[in-house]
């Protein structure tokens, strides 16, 4: 009698991809927002099932929570190199703007800034209260600076730092609403352009 055939030996099962299943997240809350998102969008986008995504992330929140801390080491950390490397708060304001109208329009992901789009109408006080302290510290970060360089005289004298840093950080937010309602670079660039001649 002839003896079966040798069974082939199984592949390896493929290995899950952990910063690229984040990568898909992100893009997906960045595009669709928080509350739009369910579960089945990001296991789909994924390549994953439910039970695999609460494994490696938690709940829906704890994966958002991560999102906007991957997001904040990547496309956030754009603004923020351009505003360091300015010689100044105000050069590096222009410069952070500038920016703002590149990395807002890029085609190559979602438009906008996923911290000021992704928790439109959300329903999850926590998620959005999330969102707001990251928006507000970033804009008491930039009121600091300010602060700092009228101290050491490299802005004008009596330059209201606050005021400044609060402007800033609503045109910036402004950038991001009009980048998703299909702006182009150059009229960001305008935008940025024309806010510069607002300060002192």
């Amino acid at each position: 009698m002839a003896s079966d055939p040798p069974t082939a030996p199984r592949g390896r099962p493929r290995s899950f991809d952990r910063e690229r299943a984040l990568a898909r997240a992100v893009d997906l809350f960045w595009e669709h927002g928080y509350e739009a998102t369910s579960v089945a969008d990001l296991t789909t986008a994924m390549g994953i099932r439910p039970p695999s995504l609460y494994a490696a992330f938690g709940d829906k929140r704890s994966l958002f929570e991560e999102v906007v801390a991957s997001y904040r080491r990547t496309h956030g950390s754009v603004l923020a190199q351009a505003l360091d490397e300015g010689p100044t708060v105000r050069a590096g304001v222009a410069r952070m703007l500038l920016s703002a109208a590149a990395e807002y329009t890029d085609p190559a992901h979602p438009w906008g800034c996923l911290l000021t789009s992704s928790t439109v109408n959300c329903t999850s006080p926590e998620v959005e209260n999330g969102l707001r302290d990251v928006r507000n510290g970033n804009v008491a970060a930039l009121e600091s600076w300010i602060r700092a360089d009228v101290a050491a005289g490299r802005e004008a004298p009596g330059a209201d730092a606050a005021a400044l840093a609060l402007f800033t950080g609503t045109v910036l937010q402004g950038m991001s609403q009009r980048a998703r309602d299909g702006a182009t670079r150059a009229e960001l660039e305008q935008v940025a352009e024309l806010a510069m001649r607002a300060w002192p």
